[in-house]
């Protein structure tokens, strides 16, 4: 069984390398292509388990921290359980709506998720909501509960997430995937920060305009593409959403802007409102802040403002774009071209996408934290630099990771192996001198 799953991990990372190299060439996939092809769909998490959220708190299926989790969602509320302890972590339900493509919504459509207590209270601040723009994109919203700062919530025992679904009666009404995630933020040691920081270096970053290196984007959170420090290359079809990640450690910044080149016309003059849209999640897929622009099918451009520096005290600000910005791990970057850019351009050729990235400030020093973070799905390690350097997504890094690992092993075996048959050698070669010595006397 060990060299059966070995070899499937080998031709795992084998196809992964594949993938970074055709990720490396935009337009491969469309190079024989004549006919517009459907966007790729969603590529929901590895391993996520089937659940059904109820109308009510009764029977409501139990979530735990560090896992996925897959629903179907039509308007309206569904109910969720969870058994939290009183150890001071903050635990974050997060979940992603996906409409199905070419699904009629409207801007006051959305999400949102409320963690409450069982008496239905709603725990302090714990609400997160995200509504669509012009298109049916996915939108992810996570709810927060938070272990040390809130006092109704901070008990241990069983609370509830609603994941609610807000659509209007001229919407699409049919039930849409959902896919929830829990993930556990440890608690803090004594000491910590307790109030927000009073002021950082904002305003608009100042973004690189070296060549461009093609990295083609994911489908979504579970498959994004790693980004560093760069000019990155990639293209785009019309009601196509492109998914990036880029590790943020304490005390770090990022600056983001995307471009549309031109498009091939199919008339003389169009414009889409929403035609590009750019939104940035935290690591635990809350939104921190989106923008868009119209587009006319010659170039679009938007910059992102600088974010804070990435620091455990920002939960404690009043605006949002700051509160989000509190723990070091991967930002999810959502770039959409709008589905309307089709009525005037061919949407069987990809547009190029362009986009820079600067990440500035010497990673900080981590707060005192009572364990470790990366089991939770948080915090910057040598080798999240490293799928950043080489732009892996999560599943392409951990096929890498377990191969390098298994690699290890094989080398290891193989010294082994190699100096016993050096011993044995030796020792068949010094019985054999010594039959020699003794048929001589």
């Amino acid at each position: 069984m060990g060299r059966v799953r070995t070899a499937a991990r080998t031709g795992a990372v084998a196809g992964a390398a594949a993938l970074v190299m055709a990720a490396g060439v935009p337009g491969a996939a469309h190079a024989e292509g004549t006919a517009s092809q459907p966007v790729p769909e969603y590529r929901a998490a590895d391993g996520a388990k089937a659940v059904e959220g109820k109308p009510s708190s009764a029977d409501a299926p139990l979530l735990e921290a560090g896992n996925f989790y897959e629903d179907t969602l039509a308007p309206g509320e569904r109910v969720y359980r969870l058994v939290l302890e009183q150890d001071g972590s903050d635990v974050y339900v997060s979940a992603v709506l996906r409409p199905a493509p070419g699904a009629k919504v409207s801007s006051s459509d959305g999400i949102e998720v409320e963690i409450m207590t069982t008496a239905g209270r709603s725990c302090p601040g714990s609400t997160g909501r995200a509504s669509f723009n012009y298109d049916p994109a996915p939108v992810s919203a996570a709810g927060v509960r938070r272990g040390a700062e809130d006092e109704d919530c901070a008990p241990a025992g069983v609370y509830y997430a609603k994941v609610t679904r807000t659509s209007a009666k001229s919407s699409d009404q049919s039930p849409w995937p959902l896919e929830l995630r829990v993930q556990r933020e440890p608690g803090r040691g004594t000491g910590g920060p307790t109030a927000a920081p009073s002021g950082w270096p904002s305003g608009a970053p100042a973004l690189p305009g070296t060549e461009a290196v093609a990295r083609t984007g994911g489908t979504g959170f579970n498959d994004a593409r790693a980004l560093g420090p760069g000019v990155w290359r990639d293209e785009m079809r019309p009601g196509q959403t492109r998914y990036y990640r880029v590790p943020l450690d304490w005390g770090q910044q990022l600056g983001l802007s995307a471009e549309l080149a031109a498009a091939k016309m199919t008339r003389q003059y169009g414009s889409a409102s929403g035609g590009l849209v750019v939104s940035l999640y935290t690591p635990y897929r809350s939104l921190i802040s989106d923008k868009d622009t119209s587009y006319d099918g010659k170039q679009a451009g938007i910059t992102l403002e600088k974010t804070p520096p990435v620091a455990y005290e920002n939960r404690f600000a009043g605006d949002r774009a700051v509160a989000s910005v509190g723990i070091a791990g991967w930002y999810y970057v959502a770039v959409t071209m709008g589905g309307k850019v089709a009525e005037f351009t061919e949407d069987a050729v990809p547009v190029p996408l362009t986009l820079r990235v600067d990440v500035t400030g010497t990673p900080a020093k981590a707060p005192a934290y009572k364990e470790g973070l990366a089991a939770g799905g948080f915090g910057v390690g040598a080798g999240d630099r490293a799928a950043a350097k080489a732009g892996l997504t999560a599943p392409e890094a951990a096929d890498a990771a377990e191969n390098r690992s298994v690699m290890r092993v094989v080398a290891g075996a193989g010294f082994g192996t190699g100096t016993l048959l050096l011993l044995v050698l030796g020792g068949w070669i010094l019985l054999a001198r010594r039959g020699a010595r003794t048929t001589a006397g």
